[in-house]
């Protein structure tokens, strides 16, 4: 594996500056000086295996983000298709005409939804336009999630030219680079 330098400083630095720390502040708690917090977001140098652990911890992190340079490290889960991801969507949906709308098991995944995602869900999932811009986000997560989906799939599934090209685009823009040999 090769570590790139200047992503792992800028990554420091935005974290540090995220925090409101100087470069001094940020020296002190991890114990170096403001010179050697310096080099690290120069992309000079690198923290002692010792010092990571307490830098990710002052700057809210893990160590694997600190050296991805903030990148996510995408991990293969396997495929998905845009007809699963309507399917667990309906899935959804007929929670609702089967247990009732206003019992709890229905009423807590929608508010936990409405919540995490800032939006109303049922009122999404009531009109065909909204339902595919749920689609699109429940892919979008999909990938984000390591899950390939194939763009051929993405182009015939939505009909929506703009939904296309955005789940097109974090399809291409977040695959693996290397896919495990099962779906070559």
């Amino acid at each position: 594996m090769s570590l790139d330098l200047n992503a792992i400083g800028y990554q420091i630095q935005s974290l540090r500056r995220l925090k409101g720390y100087t470069q001094n502040q940020l020296g002190d708690f991890v114990g170096v000086s403001f010179q050697a917090v310096s080099k690290w977001e120069r992309g000079e140098t690198l923290p002692d295996i010792g010092t990571f652990v307490l830098l990710a911890e002052v700057l809210g992190t893990t160590i694997d983000h600190i050296i991805n340079g903030g990148k996510k490290k995408m991990e293969y889960k396997g495929r998905k298709t845009i007809d699963e991801i309507k399917k667990g969507i309906n899935c959804l949906i007929d929670m609702g005409n089967l247990l009732g709308k206003e019992n709890l098991f229905y009423r807590s995944a929608i508010e936990g939804i409405d919540t995490k995602m800032n939006m109303e869900t049922e009122c999404y999932l009531a009109e065909p336009q909204t339902y595919e811009a749920v689609v699109a986000e429940a892919a979008l997560q999909c990938i984000l999630s390591g899950y390939y989906i194939d763009t051929k799939d993405i182009e015939r599934s939505f009909i929506s030219e703009h939904w296309k090209k955005l789940v097109t685009e974090y399809a291409k823009k977040h695959a693996m680079s290397e896919l495990p040999e099962a779906i070559n």
